[in-house]
């Protein structure tokens, strides 16, 4: 799938090997508007795949988290001012699991802690509706955040791919695997196995 992929502001270091895209992050990267803190930044990493109309995109994370704010998981991107981010983000000294959805603005949802810092992550959208997913072990799936959110325009046209940043420092090293796309899984809420 990474050969599909283009990259939203190309970190200095990375590769990718078996599969596997390794990612060190370049200094001060980030993804926000103006909520709360009154600055726009859009130059965290993004390594993207165009993605047409409904899907379900899934990755395995794998992180060396430890800064404020260091940060790994899935973007879903339709501009500079339309996106959401979603994954395992370091704060207050616990890496836990959050959620930036932005229309123009930016919100921040902080959920559970992690526990880990290798999770797999899940994003659909169907039928103008937003589901993110985590899980630890692939199997039992966890609800992080369900929205609206359909394409602005006519039709839908996404970027989609493994996203990292880290506001307060650089050199996160971030592992990403089994990333694909697909038909969107449509499923009842509660029904977490699979």
């Amino acid at each position: 799938m990474f050969e599909q992929c283009r990259w939203i502001n190309e970190p200095a270091q990375w590769r990718v090997e078996n599969d596997t895209l390794f990612v060190t992050t370049d200094a001060n990267t980030d993804f926000w508007r103006k909520t709360h803190y009154g600055f726009v930044r859009d130059n965290g990493h993004v390594f993207a795949a165009g993605v047409d109309g409904d899907f379900t995109a899934e990755v395995a994370v794998h992180g060396d988290f430890s800064a404020l704010y260091d940060q790994a998981g899935l973007m879903v991107r339709e501009s500079a001012e339309r996106w959401i981010k979603a994954g395992a983000e370091y704060n207050d000294g616990a890496l836990t699991f959050s959620t930036v959805l932005t229309n123009d603005l930016s919100d921040w949802s902080l959920g559970s802690r992690a526990g880990t810092n290798r999770f797999r992550l899940r994003m659909t959208i169907a039928q103008g509706v937003l589901k993110v997913q985590c899980s630890a072990d692939g199997r039992n799936w966890t609800l992080m955040r369900l929205a609206p959110f359909s394409a602005s325009g006519a039709s839908a046209r996404w970027h989609v791919g493994p996203m990292c940043c880290t506001p307060e420092r650089g050199g996160l090293n971030v592992r990403f695997s089994d990333f694909r796309i697909g038909p969107p899984i449509v499923r009842d809420l509660h029904d977490i196995a699979m």
